[in-house]
């Protein structure tokens, strides 16, 4: 263990002066790593044709400064005193910006991108989890996510390296998906020292930097737009039946696949599925997604959003990719209908409804039985009796589109919901 701190300590002092930028400031990094590994207990003993055996941190940073550094070979290093983690935080933080100095660092994962041929066009959206981003990657159409968990020194130390974990764990996930109805993963990078994101009101070179601490995904872009901002503009005039299931078919597949995978989404709603320029329906945001635990109780936790969330969710339950299944039909009702869900309650009152009072949507007297069964199958209060969404996408492909059936428009019918027959929508 003596001989291996040896080493590491003659590497941190060799290493500096390799880097012509840092050459001038090698001296105080070399001073600064010794006083921090005297705050950590490290005992340092000069050797017998050395100066006297022990000095406190003011005669220790004097003749520091006075010789320009010290040789690894006068210093002896107790390694029962040595806190190794804190150290290797220290060492990789101090390199890091040691490397965004002398220039963009190499990938050192298959997914992580070079920031360098990244060109940030103009914000498209924010969220709680970040800012997207319009940009090109390598001459690619992409969209970019920052995710920015505070400012420099607002998050501990400790709970930076556990964020940057959990995102680094997501995106080892996330770029081995392949899936026509899952957004395509591009790459990632975990840090942003490089990263130049336009401001509208320009400041002198016309950017702004972000937090050391952010990281950002780039994924394909996709020009339609979200599924929301689509059924919102057909709110009046609806959607035709045939429409209605290829874009029901295209979200129940990308969740069967991603089931099949071991991963829960947890956010499914209209605002996280994008469309292409085809109007096909890709799965995007996997700012909550999770690997499926083998043990349901490790799962737990409101995550998602409030008018999509399963009832086992909002009761603080365990759960597991059922809860997809549940979100999923809210999603099929708001395709069919182009309306919103529960729009005049509070998030209290959906919260407390949907769990005590089994509170769905309505669904209309014009929809076909064939889906409207499908509905009320995947948003049981129990999750053992949903279907799984392989067997959603069987009954979806099973349903005839070639009589219509689909919601009747505006300016035919004011109200579905209370027309007696059942009449069809095209």
């Amino acid at each position: 263990m003596l001989v291996w701190l040896y080493t590491i300590s003659v590497f941190f002092f060799l290493f500096f002066p390799l880097s012509p930028c840092l050459l001038s400031k090698s001296s105080s990094l070399k001073i600064d790593f010794l006083l921090f590994c005297q705050s950590n207990h490290m005992d340092f003993e000069r050797d017998k044709s050395g100066l006297a055996a022990e000095s406190n941190d003011d005669e220790l940073r004097s003749k520091l400064k006075g010789i320009g550094s010290v040789s690894a070979k006068d210093m002896i290093f107790r390694a029962d005193k040595i806190d190794l983690k804190s150290l290797d935080f220290q060492l990789e933080k101090r390199m890091s910006k040691a490397w965004s100095r002398n220039g963009p660092a190499k990938p050192n994962e298959e997914w992580e991108i070079d920031l360098s041929k990244l060109e940030i066009r103009y914000e498209v959206a924010r969220g709680t989890y970040g800012t997207v981003y319009r940009g090109i990657y390598d001459g690619q159409d992409v969209a970019v996510k920052v995710l920015d968990w505070g400012e420099d020194g607002y998050a501990t130390e400790a709970e930076t390296v556990s964020l940057r974990a959990s995102f680094e764990k997501e995106v080892a996930v996330w770029h081995k998906l392949d899936h026509p109805n899952v957004t395509k993963f591009v790459g990632a990078s975990m840090g942003t020292s490089e990263l130049k994101i336009p401001q509208k009101k320009s400041p002198e070179n016309g950017h702004y930097s972000v937090p050391a601490t952010a990281c950002c995904v780039v994924v394909e872009y996709l020009p339609g737009g979200t599924l929301k901002g689509y059924l919102i503009r057909n709110s009046r005039k609806k959607l035709a039946y045939n429409t209605v299931i290829q874009l029901a078919l295209d979200l129940s597949r990308g969740l069967s696949y991603l089931h099949s995978q071991k991963i829960v989404h947890r956010d499914v709603k209209s605002e996280n599925m994008l469309l292409d320029s085809q109007r096909n329906l890709k799965i995007a945001d996997f700012g909550v997604a999770r690997v499926e635990a083998q043990n349901p109780k490790d799962m737990t936790g409101e995550t998602g959003t409030l008018g999509y969330m399963a009832p086992e969710v909002l009761n603080g339950k365990p759960y597991n990719r059922k809860c997809d299944v549940y979100s999923f039909s809210i999603c099929l009702w708001e395709i069919y209908c182009c309306d919103m869900p529960y729009p005049n309650l509070s998030f209290v009152e959906v919260s407390s409804s949907v769990v005590r009072q089994n509170l769905r949507p309505d669904i209309p007297r014009c929809c076909p039985s064939a889906l409207a069964n499908i509905m009320r199958r995947c948003w049981d209060p129990s999750p053992d009796r949903r279907p799984e969404m392989d067997e959603v996408v069987r009954l979806l492909e099973a349903i005839d589109t070639s009589k219509g059936g689909g919601m009747i428009p505006d300016d035919q019918v004011k109200n579905c919901f209370c027309f007696p027959m059942r009449k069809r929508g095209p």
